[in-house]
């Protein structure tokens, strides 16, 4: 990919320009001079439909970002993607999540497309298995619990993924530990009965500390109610590293790949998603992947003008960059995608954190964006205050499904009726006299008028992106994943930093096992006053 500091662009000027004539557009009075405005700024995908109108910008705004990712080169960028250079640099390896899920293939990734099939299939073998009882317990029952033991990326992407897709599960119950603490696993132990639990642990490196630990405490809890001999029949591994899983007392044949092409916040179509497959079946978590296929096609073979994931980047880019936002909000109206955001925390802020660009030099522009949210209608009663009324610019993407999965006309209409109502709202705000007009007819009087009326005012002109998606199935959940992993890719190219790499996370790591051995010695000494004084306090309480 080439290197270019986006604010050397013609384009990067061309949008200077441009903001300061639009920094005070209004939303309304676009809509009033343009009747075309929402079918001019809508993509309709299949069976996405993104409404981009209600966003602080022109046909013209929209057609210099595209100039933009023209000239970063964004074309080639994409190419140099699929056809499995490596793009992250810093670690000499390709970013091909993408061969995960297909069969196509030219000659630059038929090696990775044809391993990650292979992988596929001996997860799927071992899924079915499990389903139908030909795995089975030690004692020959049937699995009926899994427990996922990983961090990171071998935690949020497969618990989101299992929990947006609970109309889908099958009689297997699923639990994710992933926090070192040891009374997360306290209770999630107590949740389970040993003889009948498949324990998933998922580390490239088999040394995760956090993973490590965690597994060792539920093998010795396991051992303690079941016995020794049972280990390899009750725990697999998805890991690279076979011996120190062997070590373990995991089965080889139990064992499954990871590949060093496939960074661990995008690896949740691999077998890493074994715990995923296992409580939806192998059917749905192809479906899943095809889904995921479906955007990865879009997102390669589609003009920059009607690409979602694209478009989506550069409205990231525009508010980030020249109106100084320095958050977007993720709103999913269904409570299924309610790990969505903490997903997508990861996945953006680990990816594009970053202020150093491909360079080597430090960066002299905004990068990356914090990424939050909750579910609506919950999130209407929480943190839209701020929103409609604070004084930040938040943008903010609005998720919805047309059909539910169960028959409930009245909960949906209301659902939708808020999912429609919230974002006209912040659009339009109200005016003082507006606000004026609905306290008369409400019965207050001039000087309770007087008196309520600043505060009953929205300033509106709050920008809002629409997806609304015909169904949440495991195809769409794969499409919707992906456009944001590709989201991610094209704001990482016209930033000109790493997406791939995350040594922000090593630091703290390291300090951790430093301060590890000083609390196993009851040490102090050799840190700052903070830290030295935080120790001998959480001393004191323990002793």
């Amino acid at each position: 990919m080439k290197n270019i500091n986006p604010t050397s662009t013609a384009a990067w000027k061309a949008l200077e320009d441009h903001y300061q004539t639009i920094k005070n557009f209004n939303l309304r009075e676009a809509f009033q001079n343009n009747p075309e405005r929402a079918k001019e700024l809508t993509i309709q995908e299949g069976d996405f439909y993104v409404d981009l109108s209600k966003n602080l910008i022109l046909k013209e705004t929209k057609q210099k970002l595209v100039s933009l990712a023209n000239e970063c080169h964004l074309t080639e960028a994409i190419a140099s993607y699929f056809n499995g250079e490596q793009i992250n640099a810093t670690e000499n390896r390709a970013v091909l999540h993408t061969a995960l899920r297909t069969t196509e293939s030219n000659a630059e990734v038929e090696e990775k497309v044809t391993a990650a099939l292979a992988s596929k299939n001996k997860m799927f073998a071992f899924v079915d298995a499990v389903n139908n009882g030909t795995i089975t317990t030690a004692t020959g029952k049937k699995f009926d619990t899994v427990v996922n033991i990983g961090i990171g990326g071998s935690d949020l992407g497969p618990e989101m993924i299992y929990e947006a897709m609970q109309a889908y599960k099958n009689e297997l119950t699923l639990h994710f530990v992933s926090n070192i603490e040891g009374d997360h696993i306290e209770e999630t132990l107590k949740k389970i009965q040993p003889e009948t639990t498949l324990f998933v642990i998922v580390s490239k490196s088999f040394g995760t500390q956090e993973t490590l630990t965690n597994s060792t405490t539920i093998r010795n809890w396991f051992t303690d109610k079941v016995g020794d001999s049972a280990v390899a029949k009750h725990f697999i591994a998805v890991s690279s590293n076979v011996q120190r899983a062997i070590d373990f007392g995991i089965d080889k044949e139990n064992i499954f790949p990871m590949f060093d092409w496939v960074g661990g916040r995008f690896s949740l179509w691999s077998t890493v998603g074994m715990s995923v497959a296992l409580g939806i079946g192998s059917k749905n978590f192809q479906d899943l992947l095809n889904g995921a296929h479906d955007m990865d096609t879009h997102f390669r073979d589609t003009s920059f003008e009607k690409n979602i994931p694209v478009v989506l980047a550069l409205l990231t880019i525009w508010y980030n960059n020249f109106f100084q936002a320095q958050s977007e909000a993720v709103i999913p109206y269904t409570q299924y995608l309610h790990r969505l955001p903490a997903y997508l925390q990861q996945a953006i802020m680990e990816s594009n954190g970053k202020s150093v660009d491909r360079n080597g030099n430090r960066v002299n522009y905004e990068t990356g964006n914090i990424v939050w949210g909750e579910p609506g209608t919950n999130a209407q009663h929480a943190f839209f205050q701020l929103i409609h009324q604070g004084t930040k610019l938040i943008p903010a993407q609005f998720i919805a499904f047309a059909k539910t999965k169960y028959n409930h006309p009245d909960h949906q209409n209301k659902l939708m009726a808020n999912f429609f109502a919230q974002t006209e709202a912040l659009m339009n705000g109200k005016t003082s006299q507006e606000a004026a007009k609905d306290l008369a007819s409400s019965g207050k009087s001039k000087t309770e008028i007087d008196q309520l009326v600043p505060f009953k005012v929205f300033e509106g002109n709050k920008p809002t992106t629409t997806i609304l998606i015909d169904e949440l199935t495991p195809r769409s959940l794969g499409k919707l994943v992906a456009m944001y992993e590709h989201k991610i890719f094209v704001e990482g190219v016209l930033w000109n930093i790493y997406s791939y790499d995350q040594w922000g996370v090593e630091l703290g790591k390291v300090l951790a096992d430093a301060i590890l051995t000083d609390i196993k010695s009851s040490k102090s000494d050799n840190h700052d006053a903070s830290t030295k004084a935080l120790l001998q306090k959480f001393f004191e309480i323990n002793n």
